[in-house]
């Protein structure tokens, strides 16, 4: 089987850097992407998408959508059924060794050897990009000193928290240097400490070119760390853009009100016209129809004779353009 260099490309007259090598192609390009099971289960239905170059791309969709299927195929885990996918502008039906060599993949499920030591996984993983066991281990140091683990490195995974191997699942997918980084749920299980130290160490990877696309159910992750995101439901891709343009069709709005009662039902009859989304003795949640200002709905609030004693512009949130978004 041929290897391919991490930090190289053959072209015909000369050896690239690969940053160099990448330049004129999308980092994932996916074309009418389509997988039926053996059960007659459609994963997923003409998927068309461009994740370009230095991207923190963000890949949303409730269990079942196609996440993890899109994010398999496109690491060459599994087969598609039909479409095209190129990896840095390499097919992966005709040169699959070249196209994952750019890919570093962290899936959802831990599948290393618990019973390995923690070094041995990340080194192991080296082998199969070709790289020599001695130069392999001055990477594992490296990365697992960024990732903390390397106090770690002499433990059977078994013996780390949930945290640590997901960190080593990150480490494993380093060792080569990949350009591309695949995260499938990288912080499922993850405490919120652990979560954020974590966000950091992606953005330094991402600040420094590694192009990542992240799926996650954690849609705060997406809104701080991503710029664009594709939200994708049963197989299809039902809204792309960047994170702030999404976010922008909901206008979403928290008035603190002046009172000690329960706003009365009776009164929010009067705010029919208004998206209400959540209302309780002290506040009233609501999204801005198209057009509308939060200076319009306070008139008609004030004319339902509901006092407001502050405005909380909560900004966009995405939670709401997803939930909204796949109960179309």
């Amino acid at each position: 089987m041929m290897k391919y260099s991490p930090y190289e490309q053959k072209t015909e007259n000369a050896i690239l850097p690969k940053s160099l090598s990448m330049k004129q192609a999308s980092a994932i390009n996916i074309e009418g992407v389509t997988k039926v099971y053996s059960s007659g289960t459609e994963a997923l239905k003409g998927v068309t998408l461009a994740i370009e170059q230095g991207e923190f791309f963000g890949l949303l969709g409730p269990n079942g959508a196609g996440k993890s299927t899109l994010i398999s195929i496109a690491s060459g885990l599994t087969l598609k059924t039909a479409g095209t996918v190129s990896i840095a502008g390499i097919s992966i039906d005709e040169d699959p060794d070249k196209a994952k060599s750019f890919i570093g993949l962290v899936p959802q499920e831990f599948n290393f050897n618990i019973f390995e030591k923690v070094e041995n996984i990340v080194v192991d993983q080296a082998g199969y990009y070709g790289i020599p066991r001695a130069e392999a281990k001055v990477r594992a140091e490296k990365v697992l000193t960024q990732l903390g683990l390397w106090e770690k490195r002499n433990d059977t995974a078994q013996a780390l928290s949930g945290g640590m191997k997901r960190r080593l699942l990150i480490a494993r997918a380093l060792i080569h240097d990949p350009k591309i980084l695949l995260l499938d749920e990288p912080t499922a299980g993850v405490d919120v400490e652990l979560r954020r130290g974590m966000w950091d160490f992606l953005r330094e990877l991402n600040a420094n070119g590694t192009t990542i696309v992240l799926t996650t159910h954690y849609l705060e992750e997406v809104e701080i760390l991503c710029r664009r995101v594709a939200i994708i439901n049963k197989g299809e891709i039902i809204e792309e853009g960047g994170v702030k343009q999404l976010i922008s069709k909901l206008n979403y709005v928290t008035l603190l009100l002046d009172t000690a009662e329960p706003v009365l039902d009776a009164t929010m009859v009067v705010l029919r016209e208004l998206k209400i989304i959540k209302t309780d003795e002290h506040t009233l949640e609501l999204t801005l129809n198209p057009g509308e200002t939060v200076n319009d709905a306070m008139r008609k609030i004030s004319a339902a004779g509901i006092q407001i004693s502050n405005i909380r512009n909560s900004g966009s949130r995405l939670e709401e353009v997803f939930i909204n978004l796949i109960q179309k």
